[in-house]
């Protein structure tokens, strides 16, 4: 079947066959601009996201500071209440009484004067609530849900405001949890009245005894009902949106909890969703905090979102707005551009059918004459498409979203080993066989998911000789009558590849000769080029930098030493104090090293790496190099030489232990090394530390 053959119906006239070809060309103009009006309209989408990402995380900062801020103060009420001076007297002496008549009724003296100020204190810092129950002239406990306390070592409670809720239960563990010497806050709860309710609490010390667990006397408690104080904190000022919503939640036993009131009305604490519910919004805060994403909320609508997570609480400050408001814009326009495209369509194919009907009504013979040049003209150009495709060597074709072939060159026809017009309309699998055409049919499944592009290269040995392909899945859209399709092109890279490899091996050996030569030149210097190249390797890793960066680092550590060659054995090897010309010639080997280097073709720049290695981060080394202006490769080798050099013996001095060493270095930092660089030198020296125990 040919490829003409498999896309259209056979036509019964040379008159059927022009409009096929009309209609043909037509589509493949609608499908390109359908194309090209598709990307336009993501690349808007996508610059729609990250405006709507800065503007989430704007208000999310600031609502997250507002809820910070208020959670300081809390917890700044209670710790300064545990200063005051006369509550620090007060249970002093009770601590001090132990079975003395005299203390102890001076301390109980004091217990008038200590309620009016937890009453005062209360009042004042909204520690203050009715107690909840009838309130009626009956012998009927009404329970405290808000108030002050001063609790001893023993827990026991010396002196507490009027609606101080009992210390039992989880309020007691609360305080029994806490270590000697700190204070705390007790996460929300739900309290006897069925509102959100927290405890701070904060260590009282002698008032004559250091802030430590030995001179804590007791202890400050508040509790409080929080809902009209924090989650007013939650609403934007001058909000102009419908939808975005800030709302607190934590995670708890595989669960997400939310801490404050729901849109639909959801009181809070009251709602808990199953943490690895998929794309669930609050799992992807409490994450992922301080990213931004695509998900949905607790009634599966979809939401952009971002978090902010507290150091104070197990809180994660959720800020979402649903995506049908956000991108509405968007949306709007893709409808518009693809009705207006449609409706061009339809107009060009209207004119072309009415050109058509008016010539062929005019003069039959004519149109006949019309009809067979134009039909040339398609079969000419569609031959020239052919030629033009047959005459690359790469192997191009296009399979339907069925794995069918639309379109082959010949190149694909001869590696496949059928005819062009064989392989139309046949599945991938009968023609290239399923070993090789599932991960290609694979691949094509990705591409048509996701509409982008997809490349990946295959590697395979056939009796020993190497064969590299690099396979291009392109995704086509569908159009009026063609289904969606991708375009598949085969590049035998084998050649190339081979070349690169070669002439990685040819520089690894060079290197490895030139080290050598250094290390038999300055015995003390053995073997720190390797282990400069192998730390610098570990720390640009550690920093997460990209392969060819960390390639760089290590070529660049191993050749460091390479100027060396230029200075007298003597002066490398001498015991004793080197002249300042000795001195000066050891100092600017290393750019005499990257002199030698200038010129050798690395993937990375090696050469500058070795000519800034001596810069500075504060701009007074050389070159006069200062900051992110030094490339990021040569502040890595210069902390990983600092380094070796440090914990490796010299003619004129032992080998330092890698403490001292580090100390050094962090001395230096905003000196002469980047603290990025140092930190990720000494995470890698923390975590081989522990593998080793560990071994």
């Amino acid at each position: 079947m040919s490829e003409t053959a498999a896309l259209c119906p056979p036509r019964a006239g040379p008159a059927n066959v022009k409009i096929a070809l009309a209609v043909l060309l037509l589509l493949l103009v609608a499908a390109a601009g359908i194309a090209l009006v598709l990307r336009f309209v993501e690349g808007e989408r996508e610059r729609d996201l990250r405006a709507w990402q800065q503007r989430l995380g704007i208000v999310a900062d600031s609502r997250f500071a507002a809820v910070d801020e208020w959670l300081t103060e809390q917890i700044g009420e209670v710790a300064a209440l545990a200063r005051n001076a006369s509550l620090q007297l007060y249970m002093s002496e009770l601590a001090l009484a132990g079975g003395d008549p005299e203390r102890a009724a001076l301390a109980e003296a004091q217990a008038g004067y200590l309620r009016n100020l937890l009453l005062v204190s209360a009042e004042r810092a909204g520690f203050a609530a009715p107690p909840t129950g009838p309130a009626v002239a009956a012998n009927v406990e009404r329970i405290g849900v808000a108030g002050l306390a001063l609790v001893d070592r023993a827990g026991r409670v010396l002196v507490a405001t009027p609606g101080m809720p009992p210390v039992t239960g989880s309020l007691r563990d609360f305080l029994a949890g806490l270590r000697p010497g700190t204070g705390g806050v007790m996460d929300l709860f739900l309290d006897a009245a069925g509102r959100p309710a927290m405890a701070f609490a904060a260590p009282v010390f002698a008032i004559q005894g250091d802030d430590d667990a030995d001179a804590q006397v007791g202890l400050v408690i508040g509790v409080k009902q929080v809902a009209d104080e924090l989650y007013p904190r939650l609403r934007q000022p001058g909000a102009a949106t419908e939808t975005a919503v800030a709302v607190l939640v934590r995670g708890r036993d595989g669960t997400v909890e939310y801490l404050s009131p729901l849109p639909d009305g959801t009181p809070p604490l009251t709602l808990k969703m199953a943490r690895d519910t998929p794309d669930l919004d609050a799992a992807f805060a409490l994450d992922h905090p301080g990213g931004f994403a695509l998900r949905r909320d607790y009634r599966s609508r979809g939401v952009l979102v971002t978090g902010r997570a507290f150091a104070a609480v197990p809180w994660t400050l959720m800020y979402t707005i649903e995506r049908a408001e956000a991108l509405a814009d968007s949306e709007a326009r893709l409808t518009r551009l693809s009705v207006a495209f449609v409706l061009a369509i339809a107009l060009v194919a209207a004119a072309l059918v009415a050109v058509w009907r008016h010539a062929s009504s005019r003069r039959a013979a004519a149109a006949a004459d019309a009809y067979r040049d134009l039909a040339q003209r398609f079969e000419a150009q569609r031959n020239l498409l052919r030629l033009v495709a047959d005459s690359q060597p790469a192997g191009i074709y296009i399979l339907d979203a069925d794995g069918r072939y639309r379109f082959a060159n010949a190149a694909a026809s001869r590696a496949a080993g059928i005819a062009v017009d064989d392989m139309i309309g046949k599945p991938a699998p009968s023609v290239l066989g399923p070993a090789l055409a599932e991960p290609i049919l694979d691949l094509n499944r990705h591409a048509l998911e996701h509409g982008q592009p997809v490349s990946r290269i295959w590697r395979s040995e056939d009796g020993g000789a190497l064969r590299v392909v690099q396979f291009e899945h392109v995704p086509v859209p569908a159009a009026a009558t063609t289904p969606p399709g991708v375009l598949v092109v085969e590049r035998d890279v084998t050649e190339a590849v081979s070349e690169r490899e070669r002439r990685t091996r040819i520089l690894d050996q060079l290197v490895r000769t030139l080290v050598g030569i250094v290390d038999r030149r300055d015995p003390f210097a053995a073997d720190q080029s390797a282990r400069v190249a192998r730390l610098a390797r570990a720390i640009a890793a550690e920093m997460g930098l990209g392969p060819r960066d960390i390639d760089t680092a290590e070529t660049a550590g191993n050749l460091l030493n390479l100027g060396k060659i230029l200075v007298a054995p003597e002066v490398l090897t001498r015991s004793g104090a080197l002249t300042e010309t000795e001195r000066r010639q050891v100092r600017d080997s290393l750019a005499a090293g990257a002199e030698l280097l200038q010129d050798i073709e690395f993937d990375g720049p090696v050469a500058d790496t070795l000519r800034q290695a001596q810069a500075r981060w504060d701009g007074t080394g050389t070159p006069p190099l200062a900051g992110d202006d030094i490339l990021v490769t040569a502040r890595v080798v210069a902390v990983a030489n600092a380094f070796i050099g440090m914990t490796s013996p010299r003619a004129r001095r032992d080998a330092l232990a890698a403490d001292p060493a580090i100390e050094t270095l962090l001395g230096e930092v905003g000196r002469a090394f980047d603290r990025g660089v140092v930190a990720a030198l000494i995470n890698h020296l923390d975590k081989s530390n522990r593998a080793a125990a560990a071994g």
